[in-house]
This record gives structure tokens, sequence and C-alpha cells, in this order.
């Protein structure tokens, strides 16, 4: 009989620690109700001590998610817990989630305490954590390059403790398949009661290895997988949600696990999670890639007419990619526009569907098809993006083989109008250098990418920045028609990142 896996996932916390993908609260709580119409088990809403804005991120989470668990990150001390709790303490399944590290690394170089300290600390946070509810889950942080009898030592204090979930971080992403299947095969021999309880894994991405060391902790007893959509996360990312649970259904015959995840919903969930953090998905990305079911190789193709399962081993369908994206034109109205809205899994306010609705007029107006990476880019973009400190109103640049390129720019800047001109080395370089005037801003531009959404030469060129300013990364996206405004669009976009996260209140 096929056993159950819980599927934990952890996008809207370990995902937003990817450089350049911060989320304001509205974007979190919207990714949020996504997650729970995926079906996911838990969502890890946050780490409510960090900052104000994640405190008030988990808050809301914990308000409007009604049938998964909500968790709130914290550290092993009573402010972080106390905190936690403050955060998620309205919602209908809370969970409160503490970690310590266990590595003799960690220990000395960064904790700088004994293990006798990280052992007694474990358990009792987690018995104040208890108070607050009966759902608290312990991580031992650097689990794999700890001392397995110290590692089991901390695990037993916050399991008598009264922990029900006990999870295990490849942290650094160091372990391979072989050695983390053993691992959690002898802790659960060491664990006393761990079979009344969840046995959990943590894994990072930093060997390429996290879906197969998730897979074989599975096979090794643990029944609980914590991950991220499209794998996004802190360096290499995390266990990629969607590679799991495919794996897991697509070779049930061999494994024998299921989850609860509705598998339809998964593309549109990891289109809204890259359309929000401006983390893109690479073109051969397992199962959502745009590159996943498409198939070049004349003998493929050949294969492919003849019988789908010569060349695939799911379909898209079964994730929620459609056979054709393209879906609207200028002659649609606002009843086809709003329900194509519905099946990309986004339900506007009426006073955004209108702001939406008369974007996409406008964009129907200059491009004969529309498709869904158009609506999206429209949804994303202009509507469920953070407020803007700075607007772009108008754009004008001269460039040629002839010439010196010139930019002339009129931004809205917390609500005044400020048009400049400047120069540059091309059209894009004296767009970014004049924006740089107004906003008088200190950022470097570290990355610059351009990607057609959409095919045709009339298609949405979709640019990302990545900016960095006293230490702080983000990513911009912009789309448009007109790459140069695109352009514009996105650096402007990265630019109000930066002000937003000047805004929050970092923690200790």
């Amino acid at each position: 009989m096929s056993k159950l896996v819980k599927i934990f996932d952890t996008t809207l916390r370990d995902g937003e620690q990817s450089p350049g993908a911060t989320m304001n609260v509205a974007e979190k709580v919207r990714i949020a109700e996504q997650l729970e119409k995926l079906n996911v088990d838990i969502i890890e809403a946050g780490f409510p001590i960090s900052s104000e804005g994640d405190f008030e991120a988990v808050k809301e989470i914990s308000k409007k998610i009604k049938q998964s668990q909500v968790a709130a990150l914290s550290r092993t001390n009573s402010k972080d817990i106390d905190r936690a709790w403050e955060a998620v303490k309205g919602a209908k399944y809370p969970l409160l989630h503490t970690f310590i590290s266990t590595s003799d690394i960690h220990l000395k170089h960064q904790l700088k305490i004994s293990k006798q300290e990280v052992i007694r600390i474990a358990g009792q946070s987690v018995a104040r954590a208890k108070r607050y509810t009966p759902n608290v889950e312990f991580s031992a942080m650097d689990a794999t390059r700890s001392d397995v009898e110290f590692l089991s030592a901390v695990c037993n204090a916050a399991l008598q403790a009264g922990a029900t979930t006990i999870n295990i971080p490849d942290t650094v992403g160091y372990a391979i398949p072989s050695e983390f299947g053993e691992l959690i095969q002898t802790l659960r021999q060491r664990l006393k009661g761990v079979e009344k309880v969840t046995l959990s894994v943590h894994c990072h991405n930093d060997l390429g290895l996290a879906v197969a060391n998730s897979l074989a902790a599975i096979q090794n007893g643990a029944r609980q997988i914590e991950c991220t959509i499209n794998g996004i996360g802190e360096r290499a990312g995390n266990t990629s949600l969607e590679e799991m649970v495919m794996s897991l259904r697509t070779r049930k015959d061999l494994l024998g696990f299921h989850t609860r995840i509705i598998p339809r919903h998964i593309y549109t969930t990891s289109r809204l999670v890259s359309k929000i953090t401006g983390m893109v998905i690479q073109p051969n990305k397992a199962v959502v890639g745009a590159n996943a079911f498409a198939h070049e190789s004349g003998i493929h193709q050949d294969g492919i007419l003849k019988e789908k399962l010569t060349y695939e081993i799911m379909t898209p369908e079964s994730v929620g990619i459609p056979k054709t994206s393209l879906v609207l034109g200028k002659l649609s109205g606002r009843h086809a526009f709003r329900e194509r809205l519905k099946e990309l899994g986004y339900r506007l306010p009426e006073a955004d569907l209108e702001r939406a609705f008369g974007r996409f007029k406008q964009l129907a107006d200059k491009k004969r098809d529309i498709f869904d990476e158009d609506i999206e880019s429209i949804v994303v973009e202009e509507i469920l993006r953070m407020p803007h400190r700075f607007k772009l109103v108008y754009i004008n640049v001269v460039a040629g083989n002839v010439t010196v390129p010139t930019a002339t720019v009129q931004l809205e800047v917390d609500g005044k109008l400020i048009q400049e001109a400047g120069f540059g080395d091309g059209p894009v370089d004296a767009t970014f250098k004049t924006i740089k005037k107004i906003t008088r801003t200190r950022s470097h531009l570290l990355q610059f990418a351009i990607n057609a959404i959409t095919s045709g030469t009339e298609a949405q060129g979709e640019v990302t920045v990545r900016l960095e300013e006293k230490g702080q990364t983000v990513i911009g996206q912009g789309a448009d028609t007109d790459v140069i405004v695109a352009s514009a669009k996105a650096y402007i976009n990265a630019l109000n990142k930066i002000e937003f996260k000047k805004q929050k209140l970092v923690g200790m």
C-alpha cells in the first residue's frame, strides 16, 4: 500500500533567501494562497523575528490560509519563539518551527557554546513552544556534518520535550544519497519514540543532490520533505517541490509513496513564484522548464507523433502545462479575460481587474496574439507589485551608428515629476544612466538579460536586471513590446525593491 509523504513548503522563508528574491506582504499572501490550492501540507510563511515585514507576512498568511498548516520559524531562544507565536497564532493550524546548529564547525565558529548547552537549549526551547501549540518542529542545523551520537542526543532532548516533528537538514548540501539514507536509518534506531512523530528532511542543492538525498531519506524512513517551488533558496537552492512530487508520482511502482499535492496546479504555481521573485526558470529545468516537454530531434518527434510514451514519462497536462498558450486577442471582452485569469490562478478584486484589463487592451493593440505569459506579466508586474516610489512616465531614446545615444526620461518620484536627459554607450546604457541621475541611486548593475516572453517579431521582451547596493542584491523585471521600455521598467522595478528593503526593519 502506498505511504503518505508530507510536503512542507518553505518557498516563502528559505526561498526568499535567494539573492534578490525579495517579496512584499501582498506577494507572499498571493503565493501562500496558491500553495494552499496546490494542497501542500505545511506552508512555512517566514521568520517573524527577522523583520517587521516578515512578521506582518506571517500574520496575514495565518489569517488567510484555512486548509494547510502555517509554520513560523524561530531560533531556540525565548524572544524568537514568542515573536513567532505572535505572528502565527491566528492560523487555523499553527506550527512553531525552532532550530539550533549541531555541527562542531557551527558550535566552534558561530555559536561558541558547549554541546551540553546545545542539548539543554534544544529541550527548553521545544518545551517553551509547546506552551503555545502542540504542533512543534525541531531542526538540527548542519546535521549532516554533525557527530551522529551528539546529533541523536540533541534530537532526543527535543523529542522528549514534546517535538512532533524532528527535521534533519543537509544545510550546506554536503551529503550524498547513500550516506544521507544511512544517517536517517541510524537516527530512526537511536531516537526514543520516533515512531510516534514525523521524521523530516530539508536538503540543499549545492552538489545538485537535493532531490536524490530527499528520495534516499524517504526510502529510509523519513515521511516529510521540506522543499521550495522551482527549487529556489539559499545559494544553489533547495529540494525542488515539483521534481520531488513528480518523482514519487511517476515512479510509484518502485518507491510506493504518494503526496497530497494536486499536480495540475504545479505549472501555474511555478510561473507565479518566478514572476514575483524575478528568479528566471532555466529552459532545461525538470518538470516546469520551457524545454521540459519540447522535442527537437527528428527521431524524438517521430516517436512522439506515434506514441507520446516513447519520449515522455509524464504529460504536460498532468502538471498543468496547457497544450497551447494562445488564448486572447484585442477583440476579447472582460468576461473572457476574467475567465482566463481564473484558469491561470488569479482572482482579482474588481478594481484590480479593471486595471489589468485596461493594460491588456493596450497591449492587444500593439500585438496580434496575447499569450498566457503576457497576461501573467501584466498581473504580477503591474497589479501585485509593491508600492512604487519611482514610476516611469515617459521615455524617448535616440540611437544609431552615426549619433550619440541619448535618453530623455520622465519619472514620478514620491509623486513629483522629474525629467532628465543623458548619454550612454548605447540606448540601454543611456536609459539607465538617466534613471540613475534622476533617482540618485548608488546601486551597481550586476546583470542584464533580455528574453522574448512569446514568439514572433512582435513579442514582448522581458528584461531582468540584478542590482547591488550596500551588500543588498535585488532582481528587477520589466516587460514591453519595446525592449528599451522593458529595460527601463526592469531597472525601476529593481530600484523600488531596493527602496522596499531599506524600509524593512531587520532584526538580529
